[in-house]
């Protein structure tokens, strides 16, 4: 959905004036997020941010509505931080880079090699700014995929993964902002499909969403909090309007051509546009999809936009629309995708 022109000039005087109150003055909170990374020897992507924010506090068992609005406030209000020069370190890979307009920094090495599934790094500061030098460097982790691995999972969220209700309106509001990491549900059989799928550690995981980078921290903690198998997780900018920021369908572009040699099982739902950018994907790479499946959320199943796309299917990808994660199971297994190696 894009944004009006108008949210884009009132962002934009909001932030040229912030900036004007804070110049030559040291951030209070300088801090450098994390949202890791993926790739491998040919090439690896790495993520995050830079504000001047103290750190959101945890969910905790017991806590009230209050605590997890609070928290969920907070992830939004930023005080991001322009032009903050940064080093990354993936292994022995070294690249520097600068925050943008909106504290977001993304940088690409070349020649990331690893014996395990996932590459330790840093990234940190690369030179004095407003004050600051010495400031710890922040730990990062970059999935690389061995040889071990058979296939890749791209995995949208929201109504995927994660009961949200992006179809009602008002109720993905209240469960966004009064809901946290140890109290939002996944749908049933979920989380056993998704470890049976990614075999240990084996095959990759990557959750792509279109929700905003502000709920990188609290998905992240959600799918440790459930068991989860851990992948990068691949949101994009709250008004997705500025250079760089990819929507859904380039996040995947991206995967795919990071993991050349990885065919994929691509995961979504019927309640927005999963179907059709997955049905782009197949015919976009290929040979690189094994299955597509989508999970039947639509609050009008009889809306015909889903069939719209599986009607005019002409690929030999399976596309199957299921109606919870035991049919997806079913079709898996049949299909080898859960045990053994495919071909």
């Amino acid at each position: 959905m894009g944004v009006p022109g108008w949210v884009l000039a009132l962002e934009d005087a909001w932030d040229a004036r912030r900036a004007r109150r804070r110049e030559g003055r040291s951030p209070d909170h300088f801090r450098i997020e994390s949202y890791g990374g993926h790739g491998g020897p040919e090439g690896v992507v790495v993520r995050g941010r830079v504000v001047d924010d103290p750190p959101l506090s945890r969910a905790v068992e017991g806590e009230g509505v209050r605590a997890a609005v609070g928290r969920t406030l907070r992830s939004f209000l930023t005080d991001e931080l322009p032009g903050v020069p940064l080093r990354v370190r993936v292994g022995e890979i070294e690249a520097t880079t600068t925050t943008d307009d909106e504290g977001y920094y993304v940088v690409r090495l070349a020649g990331v090699r690893s014996d395990g599934p996932w590459v330790d790094g840093t990234v940190g500061l690369d030179g004095p700014y407003r004050g600051l030098v010495d400031v710890p460097p922040t730990p990062i982790r970059v999935r690389v995929p061995t040889a071990a691995a058979s296939f890749g999972v791209v995995s949208d969220v929201d109504d995927t993964i994660l009961e949200t209700g992006v179809q009602r309106v008002g109720r993905m509001v209240l469960q966004t902002f009064t809901g946290s990491a140890l109290t939002r549900t996944p749908f049933p059989g979920v989380v056993e499909l998704y470890r049976d799928l990614a075999r240990g550690d084996a095959n990759p995981v990557f959750y792509v969403s279109s929700s905003p980078w502000n709920l990188h921290a609290f998905l992240d903690a959600f799918l440790r909090h459930r068991g989860f198998p851990l992948g990068p997780v691949l949101l994009r900018d709250l008004l997705g309007s500025r250079a760089g920021r990819e929507e859904k369908h380039g996040r995947i572009r991206e995967v795919l051509a990071l993991h050349p040699d990885l065919p994929f099982v691509l995961i979504g739902d019927s309640g927005e546009r999963d179907p059709e950018i997955y049905a782009e994907t197949v015919r976009e790479h290929p040979g690189r999809v094994l299955a597509v499946y989508i999970r039947e959320t639509r609050l009008d199943p009889g809306d015909g936009r889903v069939e719209a796309v599986s009607d005019a299917w002409e690929h030999e990808v399976p596309f199957v629309l299921a109606a919870d994660s035991d049919a997806v199971r079913r079709h898996a297994e049949a299909a080898g995708l859960l045990g053994g190696v495919t071909g």
